[in-house]
């Protein structure tokens, strides 16, 4: 059974049409990534998908999310799927998370409004999702954002996105503000919560090498549109698409340049 289904999504302005004819689909526990450079449409793909597209901007064809439809549904409709069954990981999360509330309470409101919880049940839900992520120290779930690292920030993110135990987890670029170190422990980290919780997964980056790290299948974007798709591997010993092959012959040249300087560990493909 298939959480999410795309078919012919196109998303508009007033003056562009940035996505154009996606379809795809996502069937329960599978991981699939979404990769392609700057402005190719996938962030607006995954946004579209939670029907939190920004304003100016519409979307058109289907999109069912547990068998919901998306498109065109009236945002109260589609807030009680957002926690429960899908939920997202962005790709600053200082900007993310509420700049004026503490750590704890941004965990709580989740686990309160979703699973119910309240007092001593309620704290000890956010200590142990906190836990979760590896940031056992108390005084974290009493810090404001800004009073945290960036890695950190990232973990709360997390923690916030796995409250209310989603089946889907969509990570829109959950890296990319980090630095390689923080970068690769974010990533441990995804990979170990999706495992031990069987949540399918939706993993948009522009890095290829982050993405074959973390996927089993992926969908290339250029210009709005989908130009190829595969099982990792295939993709990257045989693209078929000239713009995949430039970004596998990029991540191949990557690879060589740190072998070259002694800090490689292995290639892309």
């Amino acid at each position: 059974m298939s959480i999410l289904e795309v078919s012919g999504l196109s998303v508009r302005s007033a003056t562009s049409t940035p996505v154009r004819d996606v379809s795809f689909t996502l069937p329960a526990g599978e991981r699939l990534g979404i990769i392609g450079e700057s402005g190719s449409g996938k962030s607006l793909t995954s946004l579209a998908a939670m029907g939190l597209l920004p304003d100016g901007l519409t979307a058109s064809g289907s999109i069912r999310l547990d068998g919901q439809e998306v498109v065109g549904a009236a945002d109260a409709s589609l807030r009680k799927l957002r926690g429960p069954v899908a939920q997202i990981v962005f790709q600053e999360p200082l900007t993310a998370l509420d700049p004026l509330m503490r750590v704890g309470r941004q965990i709580a409101e989740p686990l309160r409004r979703h699973l119910r919880l309240r007092g001593r049940a309620l704290a000890d839900a956010v200590a142990a999702a906190l836990a979760e992520v590896a940031l056992p120290d108390p005084r974290v779930a009493r810090a404001f954002p800004h009073e945290l690292s960036g890695g950190q920030r990232q973990r709360v993110a997390i923690a916030v996105a796995l409250a209310a135990q989603p089946r889907l987890l969509i990570a829109d670029e959950p890296t990319t503000a980090l630095d390689v170190t923080v970068q690769d422990g974010v990533l441990t980290l995804l990979e170990r919560l999706v495992r031990e919780r069987g949540m399918t997964l939706l993993f948009i980056s522009h890095d290829l090498a982050v993405v074959a790290r973390m996927v089993q299948r992926i969908i290339v974007m250029r210009d709005g549109v989908v130009v190829e798709e595969g099982e990792v591997l295939g993709v990257l010993r045989e693209p078929q698409h000239p713009y995949t092959a430039s970004l596998v012959a990029s991540a191949r040249a990557l690879d060589a340049a740190l072998d070259a300087a002694g800090h490689g560990e292995g290639g892309t493909a």
